[in-house]
């Protein structure tokens, strides 16, 4: 509602952005306090909204990229890249609501922009992404492609355009912090682009280097970044950039005429560790971090960011060698090789076997001994915490096809649970962080790497989904019936994280202290070593555990240490769960109001209500009762929650589906367990956990 005053209006909002006001609801006081001040509080901006990795097959016509990112009001760039094949063009093209949609540069050329009357480079900025034209470089029919979106927002990215003097001159930007990381190119002829890159070894000091080079980093007398331009010189500032200083023979050497008089360039501007996003709705976090580091005498780095990256760019500043780009979509993995791109090559994709991220940040192997390297990396979303079942969790029940297809879930998926309904099969776990691995739920094996008859060769290279291959019983065999669950890691309600055993301290991204997590090593095997073990609050301490793969109740042995909190879970050492020299996988969980529930029952033999917060009824509930033996029946909203019409299969086991039954129906507040239930799922005075999602 809105009342007029002189002036104008004054709407109250259901929504408290960072109002004092306890209920959220502001009075007309305290909103004209805020509009005299001129400081009315804005909606905090998250990661999701102002950078997307976007996976596309080009269609050599108009297409339209829809990611969320509001490029129409904030302005920005759009940077594409054909994945195998170079392009008509070369490659990589950039495009900014700058310079217009109508001009294109290539980071792997000297070439100056390539300008079309028919703007078929871009044809619109939009408020929820943009709408390329025909043009090859990031639009060829058929050919898989990525596309990266930067709005502008400050302290994270910001496009400035000017005009060489020839003589000393402060370009003003808006970044609002120092720049991490400063990319210049020429617009008004052929040229480098050069590169100032915060140097995290030496303090307020940037090193530099050209895009569209492999060389390595021009520095002056041989010393690393000692003479490169600095803060405290007055080059690179909050609010401006001097070219003139930065193009001068007493800093860094003459950086390819960047001030030229008469001459009209673009810069490109990154943000480092500035803060200005929000961490669980408040606060304030990192959103882009830049820097360096040296690898050790084995050439390998661990680099902590405070948080897990989505996107990487690495590139060797004491040697030559190639700017390596990695993201989350196209297969930045916890381990082993992923896939990068080069921004100095119109080459196709490759494969390398670094950087691989954590939970903090990420690591590098098998480089050269005491190498250097900078960085610059983006944090992971999303960021806002979920406030609809549907667009973190979705139930995908199909028929096999016998050939390579992808499963879709409704939103860009994390993990995927595939169950065969008819056949022998348990449900295979797979998530994006371990590529091509998965596990089946009944078997103590290591985590497998999947053949193309389980999973395609790079499984979540999709927006939505995970692909499954060709005739596999577990995944795709034709004619047969599969259920299949696909979620999204969120705040709140859902988090992925690998690490290494003897780990003291598992971190986590969650943003609040998981009520359930389920464990499996990716590389031990055998009974006790590859199990699946279960931390649930509805029955864990220190002493207790219970396995996804066994119908055992609780099992006394102490794993979890002191438990978890809001960013680290518990893991005792040398146990199941953190041994010295294995590799796992946690699954974590929480109770999100209205999305998830996290929580227990006890059995009376009778009808009842399992009261989750919902207003629609779960959509997906896991049962397993903790004091006697117990399967882990898994029901879901797809196959059916009614009297009568509610079938499960068992997590724990390869048994197909049961059918005709009516043990548990949906709920509007949750669901119900009924007086037909068996011991396993309502015994008077039994005690049982669950996990539900709306």
């Amino acid at each position: 509602m809105s009342t007029q005053y002189p002036g104008g209006f004054i709407t109250k909002s259901p929504v408290a952005p960072t109002s004092t006001a306890a209920s959220g609801i502001w009075t007309v006081d305290q909103a004209l306090q805020y509009v005299k001040a001129g400081t009315w509080p804005q909606q905090p901006i998250y990661i999701e909204d102002v950078f997307s990795t976007y996976l596309y097959t080009g269609t050599g016509a108009t297409l339209t990229i829809t990611n969320g990112i509001d490029l129409s009001t904030k302005g920005g760039l759009w940077w594409g890249k054909g994945r195998s094949n170079p392009g008509n063009l070369g490659g990589h093209g950039l495009v900014d609501t700058v310079r217009g949609k109508g001009s294109m540069l290539q980071s792997n050329t000297t070439a100056a922009p390539f300008t079309t009357a028919g703007n078929e480079f871009v044809t619109s900025f939009n408020t929820n992404g943009v709408t390329i034209g025909n043009d090859n470089t990031f639009n060829r029919s058929g050919e898989l492609t990525v596309g990266w979106t930067f709005a502008k927002q400050s302290k994270f990215f910001d496009v400035v355009t000017y005009t060489g003097t020839g003589a000393s001159v402060n370009i003003s930007h808006a970044l609002g912090t120092t720049p991490g990381f400063l990319i210049i190119k020429k617009t008004s002829g052929t040229g480098n682009w050069p590169v100032f890159a915060r140097d995290g070894t030496v303090s307020g000091k940037y090193t530099y280097s050209y895009f569209n080079s492999g060389n390595a980093l021009n520095l002056t007398s041989g010393a690393a970044s000692v003479n490169a331009p600095g803060e405290n010189d007055g080059y690179i500032t909050s609010t401006t950039f001097n070219p003139n200083s930065l193009s001068g023979s007493a800093s860094v050497g003459n950086v390819n005429n960047i001030n030229d008089s008469g001459a009209t360039y673009i810069a490109y501007l990154f943000a480092h560790n500035a803060g200005g996003f929000p961490a669980n709705g408040t606060g304030s976090t990192n959103g882009i971090s830049c820097g360096s580091f040296t690898a050790d005498g084995s050439g390998n780095a661990t680099i902590n960011l405070g948080y897990e990256p989505q996107w990487i760019l690495l590139k060797r500043n004491d040697g030559l060698q190639a700017w390596v780009l990695s993201d989350n979509m196209r297969g930045l993995l916890a381990s082993g090789s992923g896939v990068y791109l080069s921004p100095n090559s119109s080459g196709a994709e490759g494969s390398l076997g670094w950087p691989n991220i954590t939970a903090t940040g990420f690591t590098v192997t098998t480089l050269g001994s005491g190498s250097v390297y900078i960085y610059m990396a983006i944090r992971r979303g999303p960021m806002k915490t979920p406030t609809v079942g549907t667009s973190v969790f979705g139930i995908n029940a199909r028929t096999g096809t016998g050939v390579d297809v992808t499963v879709t879930g409704g939103q860009t998926d994390d993990v995927a649970v595939i169950k065969a309904r008819s056949t022998g099969q348990a449900a295979l776990w797979a998530a994006r962080l371990t590529g091509t691995g998965y596990a089946q739920s009944d078997a103590t094996s290591a985590i497998a790497a999947a053949g193309t008859t389980i999973l395609q060769a790079n499984p979540w290279d999709v927006m939505d989904g995970v692909k499954v291959g060709t005739t596999s019983a577990i995944t795709n065999a034709s004619a047969a019936t599969y259920i299949n669950y696909l979620a999204k890691r969120a705040p709140g309600f859902m988090d992925v994280v690998c690490y290494e055993g003897i780990d003291p301290s598992i971190e986590h991204n969650l943003g609040v202290t998981p009520e359930m997590y389920i464990v499996k090593s990716r590389s031990a095997t055998g009974a006790t070593g590859g199990r699946w073990s279960v931390y649930h609050t509805g029955y864990a301490t220190a002493t207790n555990f219970i396995a996804l793969n066994s119908t055992n109740g609780i099992t006394a042995g102490t794993i979890w240490g002191s438990g978890p909190t809001a960013s680290v879970i518990g893991a005792t050492g040398n146990t199941p769960v953190n041994d010295t020299g294995q590799t796992y996988i946690a699954y974590l969980f929480a109770t999100l109001a209205g999305i998830s529930k996290v929580g227990s029952y006890t059995g009376t033999g009778a009808l009842q209500t399992v009261n989750c917060g919902f207003t629609a009824g779960a959509r997906f509930i896991l049962i397993k009762r903790t004091d006697s033996t117990g399967e882990w029946y898994t029901y879901d909203s797809t196959r059916g929650l009614s009297s009568g019409t509610d079938p499960y299969f068992l997590m724990n086991s390869s048994a197909a589906e049961t059918t005709g039954t009516n043990y548990v129906d949906t709920d509007t507040t949750g669901f119900k367990v009924t007086a037909a239930a068996p011991a396993d799922l309502n015994a008077v005075g039994g005690n049982y956990i669950f996990l539900a999602i709306a």
